[in-house]
């Protein structure tokens, strides 16, 4: 672990300090995932309103909060590569939430359908 821990460091020493507090809510939103386990059952999505200039981390837990049925771990790849998205090509963070909403609203239908793998 010690040196994952040393190349972090590493690279984040590189980063602005707007690219730094996108990497730390990253992390933080990764150590907030629900542990994985038995599937939640499938229930509406919630109702949670998209608030005036959310981030992107946020807009992810807000997502997470509003599909409380999805297997985060099966979002991870696609979340990640938003983040990326945004913190390393500057893509605008609202830009990538119309697209973040439409991606957990695909997972919803298939669950919902019951044609996911």
């Amino acid at each position: 672990m010690k040196a994952l821990e040393k190349k972090l460091t590493e690279v984040f020493r590189t980063l602005s300090g707007e690219q730094r507090q996108s990497l730390l809510d990253f992390a933080e939103f990764l150590a907030s995932r629900a542990p994985l386990g038995e599937p939640a059952e499938l229930l509406e999505p919630l109702p949670i309103p998209r608030p005036e200039n959310e981030t992107l981390i946020k807009a992810i837990k807000r997502l997470g909060a509003t599909y409380p049925m999805l297997d985060r771990s099966k979002l991870l790849h696609e979340t990640s590569a938003f983040v990326t998205q945004h913190v390393m090509h500057g893509r605008p963070a609202a830009e990538m939430i119309d697209e973040l909403e439409l991606v957990f609203q695909r997972h919803f239908e298939q669950i919902k359908s019951g044609s996911v793998k």
